[in-house]
């Protein structure tokens, strides 16, 4: 059965538009988002659980003279539109005057953006039931097969189908297809307060990229046998090696910190820091949102404007921030159309599909080259000042001694200053794919290590 195209909301839209127009703003966008997904889960080879949805959500901001606001639904009949187009201006009216807030200006709009080239929607028919559950039985068993592993918490399969329109008064109007697919098996090893679980899991926007569920289950397995018999590390202060599974987290903080949104505030450690070194020379950080089959790319951002690749990062100097039009317009600078949005909130800056240079050693080397120091290969909790930049994570990993995994790790905590932290980074050559931020493993020198 052939699915509906995105074109079907756009009547939606403009009759959110219209009404709109009808109670008195002065400028609107609507959003219309269509999903249907279907997932399976199981546990001791049987259905654990098993969940299917599917539903239409609309969303309208109106802007009343330099004030806003956003309302929501999942009901589409005439009455709830008209509703929550009087609701919103009644609402927008009582807000403050914010001049930076307002559409994009018709000429920076994207005209005719060719969806179909980032290949977005993978065109296949929703599996059934069944065969997500073949998917993840097959994951369960080949984690199970590992030698040590006593038990598999979960695996799942899950698929999902998504289509989402947007149109402004602007003259704007426009939307996509969007397909995902996902894998992911939890497993335990040992019993009582030996217990250590790990886990493994990919989603792809086209099925046939997915690794086959017996690479996850065997991966989930293999990760959580090599944690038996964890133990804290000592403490000091350490070199640290950032697995390609949590590296990304650390440039996180960076882009977190070089969004417009912190920076308008001054609430971003590197506020003062645009055209300054923010990683060592050589590093570049890039954006490209229009990577084929990529989850996170887009031809066009929140609010209309056409996505392009820019660097964030060259050569380990910060060329500028992210942002939507508010914060441009605060800023004093142009939109780098990187608006993100839902059907319940305002636009604001977000990225799509960011990767950091890889450097040419292998895990291995860096490991080797390490001598004494801590691989983290997991995180949890955090306390991380936005301001000052300073840095505190509970992590798990392995201890490194004379160049060799020793022994795995746990309950320790890392800190340190991510200004500081960042500008001694060495990465590593495993720069993974497919994810929205591509960062490879990172060896970062002398941070603080609190264990035993």
């Amino acid at each position: 059965m052939t699915r509906p195209a995105p074109e079907d909301l756009a009547p939606l839209t403009e009759a959110l538009l219209a009404a709109a127009r009808a109670a008195g703003a002065t400028e609107a966008d609507a959003v219309a988002v269509a999903g249907e997904s279907l997932s399976v889960e199981v546990r001791g080879r049987a259905l654990e659980h098993a969940e299917r949805a599917d539903g239409v959500e609309i969303g309208l901001r109106v802007i009343v003279n330099g004030r806003q606001a956003c309302v929501s639904a999942s009901d589409r009949s005439d009455r709830t539109i008209r509703e929550m187009a009087e609701r919103a201006v009644a609402m927008a009216r009582e807000a403050p005057v914010d001049d930076n807030v307002g559409l994009a200006d018709p000429a920076q709009l994207a005209r005719d953006p060719d969806t179909a080239a980032l290949e977005l929607d993978d065109g296949a028919p929703a599996p059934e039931p069944e065969a997500l559950l073949d998917l993840a039985l097959r994951a369960e068993a080949a984690a199970l097969e590992v030698e040590g592993i006593s038990m598999v918490e979960s695996a799942s399969a899950s698929v999902m189908h998504r289509r989402s329109w947007i149109a402004g008064t602007n003259g704007f109007s426009g939307g996509y297809r969007r397909s995902s697919h996902g894998l992911s098996t939890v497993a335990i090893t040992g019993e009582g307060l030996g217990m250590e679980r790990d886990w493994a899991g990919e989603s792809r926007v086209w099925a046939e990229d997915l690794p086959s569920p017996e690479e996850i289950g065997r991966r989930a397995g293999e990760r959580t046998v090599a944690r038996r018999g964890a133990r804290k590390p000592p403490t000091g202060a350490f070199p640290i090696l950032y697995d390609e599974r949590v590296a990304a987290t650390l440039i996180s903080h960076l882009l977190s910190a070089v969004n417009g949104s912190a920076v308008a505030r001054g609430s971003s450690w590197l506020r003062n820091d645009l055209g300054q070194p923010v990683l060592p020379g050589g590093f570049d950080l890039t954006e490209n949102p229009r990577l084929p089959r990529h989850g996170a790319s887009r031809p066009f951002d929140g609010e209309g404007l056409p996505t392009a690749s820019r660097m964030i990062v060259e050569g380990g100097v910060l060329q500028g921030w992210t942002l939507d039009l508010a914060t441009a317009r605060k800023l004093g600078m142009a939109s780098t159309a990187n608006a993100v949005r839902g059907t319940s909130s305002p636009p604001s800056p977000g990225v799509t599909n960011v990767a950091l240079t890889a450097g040419t050693a292998s895990p291995a080397d860096l490991v080797r080259d390490m001598g004494r120091g801590l691989v983290v290969t997991s995180m949890l909790g955090a306390s991380i000042n936005a301001t000052t930049g300073d840095y505190s994570r509970g992590a798990a990993g392995f201890w490194v001694e004379n160049g060799e995994i020793a022994y795995p790790v746990n309950e320790c905590t890392i800190a340190g200053n991510l200004r500081e932290m960042l500008m001694r980074i060495t990465a590593a050559s495993d720069l993974p794919d497919w994810r929205s931020l591509r960062v490879p493993s990172l060896l970062v020198e002398g941070m603080t290590v609190a264990g035993s």
